[in-house]
Protein backbone atom coordinates (compact mmCIF):
# COMPACT_ATOMS: atom_id res chain seq x y z
CA UNK A 1 0.00 0.00 0.00
CA UNK A 2 2.88 2.40 -0.63
CA UNK A 3 1.58 5.74 -1.87
CA UNK A 4 5.00 7.20 -2.55
CA UNK A 5 8.36 5.98 -3.63
CA UNK A 6 10.22 7.66 -0.77
CA UNK A 7 10.41 6.23 2.73
CA UNK A 8 11.43 7.61 6.09
CA UNK A 9 13.65 5.74 8.46
CA UNK A 10 12.10 5.49 11.87
CA UNK A 11 14.11 6.41 14.91
CA UNK A 12 15.76 3.52 16.66
CA UNK A 13 13.77 4.18 19.84
CA UNK A 14 10.34 4.51 18.23
CA UNK A 15 9.29 0.90 18.75
CA UNK A 16 10.63 0.83 22.31
CA UNK A 17 8.85 4.11 23.03
CA UNK A 18 5.52 2.76 21.77
CA UNK A 19 5.91 -0.42 23.82
CA UNK A 20 6.62 1.59 26.98
CA UNK A 21 3.56 3.78 26.48
CA UNK A 22 1.25 0.81 25.91
CA UNK A 23 2.67 -1.20 28.83
CA UNK A 24 2.36 1.67 31.33
CA UNK A 25 -1.13 2.81 30.33
CA UNK A 26 -2.61 -0.68 30.07
CA UNK A 27 -1.16 -1.57 33.48
CA UNK A 28 -2.85 1.50 34.97
CA UNK A 29 -6.19 0.69 33.32
CA UNK A 30 -6.25 -3.02 34.21
CA UNK A 31 -7.21 -3.06 37.91
CA UNK A 32 -9.83 -0.28 38.01
CA UNK A 33 -11.29 -1.42 34.69
CA UNK A 34 -11.67 -5.01 35.89
CA UNK A 35 -13.14 -4.18 39.30
CA UNK A 36 -15.35 -1.36 38.05
CA UNK A 37 -16.95 -3.29 35.22
CA UNK A 38 -17.51 -6.49 37.22
CA UNK A 39 -19.19 -4.38 39.89
CA UNK A 40 -21.26 -2.56 37.26
CA UNK A 41 -22.52 -5.81 35.73
CA UNK A 42 -23.47 -7.07 39.21
CA UNK A 43 -25.46 -3.90 39.98
CA UNK A 44 -27.16 -3.68 36.58
CA UNK A 45 -28.14 -7.35 36.74
CA UNK A 46 -30.26 -6.50 39.79
CA UNK A 47 -31.91 -3.43 38.29
CA UNK A 48 -32.30 -4.57 34.70
CA UNK A 49 -35.93 -5.62 35.27
CA UNK A 50 -36.84 -2.89 37.75
CA UNK A 51 -36.10 0.31 35.84
CA UNK A 52 -36.36 1.63 32.32
CA UNK A 53 -33.49 4.14 32.37
CA UNK A 54 -31.27 2.55 29.74
CA UNK A 55 -29.86 0.00 32.21
CA UNK A 56 -29.85 -2.74 29.57
CA UNK A 57 -27.63 -0.57 27.36
CA UNK A 58 -25.28 0.28 30.22
CA UNK A 59 -24.97 -3.39 31.12
CA UNK A 60 -23.96 -4.22 27.55
CA UNK A 61 -21.51 -1.32 27.64
CA UNK A 62 -19.95 -2.79 30.80
CA UNK A 63 -19.70 -6.21 29.11
CA UNK A 64 -17.91 -4.63 26.13
CA UNK A 65 -15.45 -2.89 28.45
CA UNK A 66 -14.85 -6.09 30.43
CA UNK A 67 -14.01 -8.03 27.25
CA UNK A 68 -11.21 -5.61 26.46
CA UNK A 69 -9.93 -5.52 30.05
CA UNK A 70 -9.60 -9.32 30.03
CA UNK A 71 -7.25 -9.06 27.03
CA UNK A 72 -4.99 -6.45 28.64
CA UNK A 73 -2.71 -8.86 30.57
CA UNK A 74 -1.60 -10.50 27.31
CA UNK A 75 -1.03 -7.09 25.74
CA UNK A 76 1.03 -5.98 28.74
CA UNK A 77 3.12 -9.15 28.51
CA UNK A 78 3.82 -8.52 24.84
CA UNK A 79 4.84 -4.90 25.28
CA UNK A 80 7.07 -5.68 28.27
CA UNK A 81 8.80 -8.70 26.71
CA UNK A 82 8.70 -7.68 23.02
CA UNK A 83 7.56 -11.12 21.93
CA UNK A 84 4.29 -13.03 21.52
CA UNK A 85 4.56 -16.72 22.49
CA UNK A 86 0.80 -17.42 22.60
CA UNK A 87 0.21 -18.18 18.95
CA UNK A 88 -1.31 -16.25 16.09
CA UNK A 89 -5.03 -17.11 16.74
CA UNK A 90 -4.94 -15.62 20.25
CA UNK A 91 -3.13 -12.57 18.90
CA UNK A 92 -5.90 -12.02 16.39
CA UNK A 93 -8.58 -12.45 19.06
CA UNK A 94 -6.98 -9.81 21.30
CA UNK A 95 -6.42 -7.53 18.33
CA UNK A 96 -10.05 -7.96 17.27
CA UNK A 97 -11.47 -7.40 20.77
CA UNK A 98 -9.77 -4.01 20.93
CA UNK A 99 -11.85 -2.66 18.05
CA UNK A 100 -15.01 -4.55 19.02
CA UNK A 101 -14.85 -2.91 22.44
CA UNK A 102 -14.26 0.55 21.03
CA UNK A 103 -17.11 0.51 18.53
CA UNK A 104 -19.46 -1.41 20.83
CA UNK A 105 -18.82 1.26 23.46
CA UNK A 106 -19.60 3.97 20.92
CA UNK A 107 -22.79 2.17 19.88
CA UNK A 108 -24.11 1.66 23.41
CA UNK A 109 -23.19 5.19 24.50
CA UNK A 110 -25.38 6.44 21.67
CA UNK A 111 -28.16 4.09 22.82
CA UNK A 112 -27.86 5.33 26.42
CA UNK A 113 -27.96 8.98 25.32
CA UNK A 114 -30.94 8.47 23.00
CA UNK A 115 -32.90 6.46 25.58
CA UNK A 116 -32.37 8.95 28.43
CA UNK A 117 -33.27 11.83 26.13
CA UNK A 118 -36.38 9.99 24.95
CA UNK A 119 -37.49 9.26 28.51
CA UNK A 120 -37.26 12.95 29.34
CA UNK A 121 -38.95 14.21 26.18
CA UNK A 122 -41.59 11.48 25.72
CA UNK A 123 -41.78 9.25 28.81
CA UNK A 124 -45.26 7.86 28.14
CA UNK A 125 -44.15 6.14 24.95
CA UNK A 126 -41.93 3.69 26.84
CA UNK A 127 -43.71 0.44 27.68
CA UNK A 128 -43.01 -3.28 28.03
CA UNK A 129 -42.85 -3.75 24.27
CA UNK A 130 -40.10 -1.17 24.04
CA UNK A 131 -38.23 -2.92 26.83
CA UNK A 132 -38.17 -6.04 24.65
CA UNK A 133 -37.14 -3.85 21.73
CA UNK A 134 -34.10 -2.70 23.72
CA UNK A 135 -32.89 -6.30 23.91
CA UNK A 136 -33.26 -6.61 20.14
CA UNK A 137 -31.30 -3.36 19.68
CA UNK A 138 -28.49 -4.78 21.84
CA UNK A 139 -28.31 -8.05 19.89
CA UNK A 140 -28.39 -6.18 16.60
CA UNK A 141 -25.68 -3.82 17.82
CA UNK A 142 -23.33 -6.65 18.78
CA UNK A 143 -23.92 -8.30 15.41
CA UNK A 144 -23.22 -5.12 13.45
CA UNK A 145 -20.14 -4.24 15.48
CA UNK A 146 -18.64 -7.74 15.26
CA UNK A 147 -19.18 -7.82 11.49
CA UNK A 148 -18.00 -4.25 10.99
CA UNK A 149 -14.74 -4.85 12.88
CA UNK A 150 -13.78 -7.96 10.90
CA UNK A 151 -11.68 -5.95 8.38
CA UNK A 152 -9.23 -5.02 11.14
CA UNK A 153 -7.90 -8.58 11.68
CA UNK A 154 -8.59 -9.68 8.11
CA UNK A 155 -6.32 -6.94 6.73
CA UNK A 156 -3.40 -8.50 8.62
CA UNK A 157 -1.46 -11.13 6.70
CA UNK A 158 -0.34 -13.98 9.00
CA UNK A 159 1.44 -15.82 6.17
CA UNK A 160 3.65 -12.84 5.41
CA UNK A 161 6.87 -12.96 7.37
CA UNK A 162 9.09 -9.96 7.93
CA UNK A 163 12.04 -9.52 5.65
CA UNK A 164 15.50 -9.62 7.29
CA UNK A 165 15.98 -5.84 7.24
CA UNK A 166 12.61 -5.21 8.89
CA UNK A 167 13.24 -7.94 11.44
CA UNK A 168 16.63 -6.50 12.35
CA UNK A 169 15.14 -3.00 12.65
CA UNK A 170 12.29 -4.17 14.90
CA UNK A 171 14.73 -6.15 17.01
CA UNK A 172 16.99 -3.13 17.55
CA UNK A 173 14.07 -0.79 18.27
CA UNK A 174 12.40 -3.17 20.70
CA UNK A 175 15.64 -4.03 22.44
CA UNK A 176 15.06 -7.77 22.10
CA UNK A 177 15.43 -10.30 19.30
CA UNK A 178 12.43 -11.42 17.32
CA UNK A 179 12.57 -15.19 17.07
CA UNK A 180 10.02 -15.87 14.35
CA UNK A 181 7.06 -14.60 12.36
CA UNK A 182 4.70 -15.30 15.29
CA UNK A 183 6.74 -13.15 17.70
CA UNK A 184 5.09 -9.91 16.57
CA UNK A 185 1.46 -9.03 17.20
CA UNK A 186 -1.17 -6.29 17.03
CA UNK A 187 -0.37 -3.23 14.90
CA UNK A 188 3.12 -4.58 14.09
CA UNK A 189 1.67 -7.44 12.06
CA UNK A 190 2.25 -7.09 8.30
CA UNK A 191 -0.61 -5.67 6.24
CA UNK A 192 -2.22 -7.31 3.25
CA UNK A 193 -1.94 -5.56 -0.08
CA UNK A 194 -5.01 -3.36 -0.55
CA UNK A 195 -5.76 -0.96 -3.37
CA UNK A 196 -5.73 2.74 -2.58
CA UNK A 197 -9.47 3.27 -3.32
CA UNK A 198 -10.41 0.31 -1.11
CA UNK A 199 -8.22 1.57 1.73
CA UNK A 200 -9.74 5.05 1.59
CA UNK A 201 -13.26 3.59 1.41
CA UNK A 202 -12.65 1.59 4.59
CA UNK A 203 -11.26 4.66 6.36
CA UNK A 204 -14.18 6.87 5.34
CA UNK A 205 -16.76 4.27 6.41
CA UNK A 206 -15.02 3.78 9.77
CA UNK A 207 -14.85 7.53 10.40
CA UNK A 208 -18.40 8.26 9.23
CA UNK A 209 -20.32 5.31 10.69
CA UNK A 210 -18.07 4.64 13.67
CA UNK A 211 -17.49 8.20 14.88
CA UNK A 212 -19.05 11.18 13.09
CA UNK A 213 -22.69 10.03 13.02
CA UNK A 214 -22.58 8.74 16.64
CA UNK A 215 -20.95 12.00 17.75
CA UNK A 216 -23.75 14.03 16.12
CA UNK A 217 -26.38 11.88 17.85
CA UNK A 218 -24.77 12.20 21.29
CA UNK A 219 -24.34 15.96 20.96
CA UNK A 220 -27.95 16.33 19.72
CA UNK A 221 -29.23 14.36 22.73
CA UNK A 222 -27.17 16.58 25.03
CA UNK A 223 -28.69 19.73 23.52
CA UNK A 224 -32.25 18.37 23.66
CA UNK A 225 -31.90 17.22 27.27
CA UNK A 226 -30.35 20.53 28.32
CA UNK A 227 -33.17 22.36 26.53
CA UNK A 228 -35.82 20.35 28.37
CA UNK A 229 -34.24 21.39 31.68
CA UNK A 230 -34.69 25.06 30.80
CA UNK A 231 -38.38 24.54 30.05
CA UNK A 232 -41.08 25.24 32.60
CA UNK A 233 -42.91 22.66 34.65
CA UNK A 234 -45.32 21.97 31.84
CA UNK A 235 -42.85 19.61 30.17
CA UNK A 236 -43.17 15.88 29.82
CA UNK A 237 -41.39 15.29 33.14
CA UNK A 238 -41.96 18.04 35.74
CA UNK A 239 -39.34 16.56 38.09
CA UNK A 240 -36.31 18.78 37.53
CA UNK A 241 -34.16 16.43 39.61
CA UNK A 242 -34.85 13.61 37.17
CA UNK A 243 -34.03 15.90 34.28
CA UNK A 244 -30.73 16.88 35.89
CA UNK A 245 -29.79 13.23 36.38
CA UNK A 246 -30.61 12.51 32.75
CA UNK A 247 -28.58 15.53 31.66
CA UNK A 248 -25.59 14.38 33.73
CA UNK A 249 -25.75 10.97 32.10
CA UNK A 250 -25.96 12.33 28.55
CA UNK A 251 -23.22 14.92 29.15
CA UNK A 252 -21.01 12.21 30.67
CA UNK A 253 -21.47 10.07 27.57
CA UNK A 254 -20.52 13.07 25.42
CA UNK A 255 -17.46 13.82 27.58
CA UNK A 256 -16.17 10.22 27.50
CA UNK A 257 -16.89 10.16 23.80
CA UNK A 258 -14.83 13.30 23.13
CA UNK A 259 -11.98 12.44 25.50
CA UNK A 260 -11.54 8.79 24.57
CA UNK A 261 -12.67 8.37 20.98
CA UNK A 262 -12.29 11.73 19.24
CA UNK A 263 -8.45 11.87 19.43
CA UNK A 264 -8.12 8.35 18.03
CA UNK A 265 -10.40 9.02 15.07
CA UNK A 266 -8.46 12.22 14.30
CA UNK A 267 -5.12 10.43 14.21
CA UNK A 268 -6.33 7.18 12.60
CA UNK A 269 -6.24 8.46 8.98
CA UNK A 270 -2.99 10.32 9.70
CA UNK A 271 -1.44 7.14 11.08
CA UNK A 272 -2.57 5.31 7.97
CA UNK A 273 -0.88 7.90 5.75
CA UNK A 274 2.28 7.77 7.84
CA UNK A 275 2.55 3.98 7.69
CA UNK A 276 1.82 4.07 3.95
CA UNK A 277 4.74 6.48 3.39
CA UNK A 278 2.35 9.02 1.89
CA UNK A 279 3.79 11.99 3.81
CA UNK A 280 6.64 14.05 2.40
CA UNK A 281 7.84 15.24 5.81
CA UNK A 282 9.66 12.60 7.82
CA UNK A 283 9.42 14.79 10.92
CA UNK A 284 5.63 14.92 10.58
CA UNK A 285 5.51 11.17 10.08
CA UNK A 286 7.57 10.58 13.21
CA UNK A 287 5.34 12.95 15.20
CA UNK A 288 2.18 11.13 14.11
CA UNK A 289 3.66 7.73 14.93
CA UNK A 290 4.52 9.01 18.40
CA UNK A 291 1.13 10.63 19.03
CA UNK A 292 -1.01 7.76 17.76
CA UNK A 293 -0.15 5.40 20.69
CA UNK A 294 -1.47 8.02 23.13
CA UNK A 295 -4.77 8.31 21.26
CA UNK A 296 -5.07 4.53 21.11
CA UNK A 297 -4.52 4.41 24.87
CA UNK A 298 -7.17 7.09 25.36
CA UNK A 299 -9.58 4.89 23.42
CA UNK A 300 -8.89 2.14 25.98
CA UNK A 301 -9.28 4.52 28.93
CA UNK A 302 -13.06 4.38 28.61
CA UNK A 303 -12.91 0.96 30.31
CA UNK A 304 -12.05 2.77 33.56
CA UNK A 305 -14.09 5.94 32.96
CA UNK A 306 -17.40 4.22 32.21
CA UNK A 307 -17.82 2.74 35.74
CA UNK A 308 -17.21 6.22 37.19
CA UNK A 309 -19.89 7.55 34.85
CA UNK A 310 -22.34 4.92 36.13
CA UNK A 311 -21.69 5.79 39.77
CA UNK A 312 -21.97 9.57 39.49
CA UNK A 313 -24.87 9.74 37.03
CA UNK A 314 -27.07 6.70 37.78
CA UNK A 315 -29.13 6.89 40.97
CA UNK A 316 -29.74 3.11 40.97
CA UNK A 317 -26.00 2.43 40.85
CA UNK A 318 -25.22 4.91 43.63
CA UNK A 319 -28.08 3.68 45.84
CA UNK A 320 -27.05 0.06 45.45
CA UNK A 321 -23.46 0.74 46.49
CA UNK A 322 -24.05 3.30 49.23
CA UNK A 323 -27.22 1.83 50.77
CA UNK A 324 -27.59 -1.89 50.03
CA UNK A 325 -31.26 -2.71 49.94
CA UNK A 326 -31.12 -6.40 50.81
CA UNK A 327 -29.69 -5.87 54.33
CA UNK A 328 -32.22 -3.04 54.87
CA UNK A 329 -35.13 -5.26 53.86
CA UNK A 330 -33.83 -8.06 56.08
CA UNK A 331 -33.48 -5.68 59.02
CA UNK A 332 -36.97 -4.27 58.41
CA UNK A 333 -38.49 -7.75 58.30
CA UNK A 334 -36.68 -8.74 61.49
CA UNK A 335 -37.88 -5.57 63.24
CA UNK A 336 -41.48 -6.23 62.24
CA UNK A 337 -41.30 -9.80 63.52
CA UNK A 338 -39.72 -8.63 66.77
CA UNK A 339 -42.41 -6.00 67.28
CA UNK A 340 -45.11 -8.59 66.63
CA UNK A 341 -43.57 -10.95 69.18
CA UNK A 342 -43.21 -8.15 71.72
CA UNK A 343 -46.79 -7.02 71.17
CA UNK A 344 -47.99 -10.59 71.59
CA UNK A 345 -46.17 -10.95 74.89
CA UNK A 346 -47.66 -7.70 76.12
CA UNK A 347 -51.15 -8.93 75.28
CA UNK A 348 -50.53 -12.18 77.13
CA UNK A 349 -49.40 -10.29 80.24
CA UNK A 350 -52.57 -8.19 80.39
CA UNK A 351 -55.23 -9.45 82.84
CA UNK A 352 -58.38 -10.93 81.43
Amino acid sequence: MDFANHSCRSGEDLQAYQHRVYAVVYSVILAPGLLGNVLAIWVFRIYIRETKKAVVFMMNLAVADLLQVLSLPLRIYYYLNNTWPFGHPLCMICFYLKYVNMYASIYFMVCVSVRRCELIMRPLRYNSSKRKGDMFICVLGWLLVCLGCLPFPLLRNPSSSLNPDSRDRLSSEAGAPLSGPDSVCFSELPMRTVSIPAAWALLIIAELVGFIIPLILVLACSCLTAGSLREGRGGAIPDRGEKRRALRMVLSCAAVFLVCFAPYHVTMPLDFLAKANALNSCALRDLILRCHPFTLCLASLNCSLDPLMYYFTTDEFWRRLSKPEIPEMTSMTFSRRLSCITAGEEVDDEPL
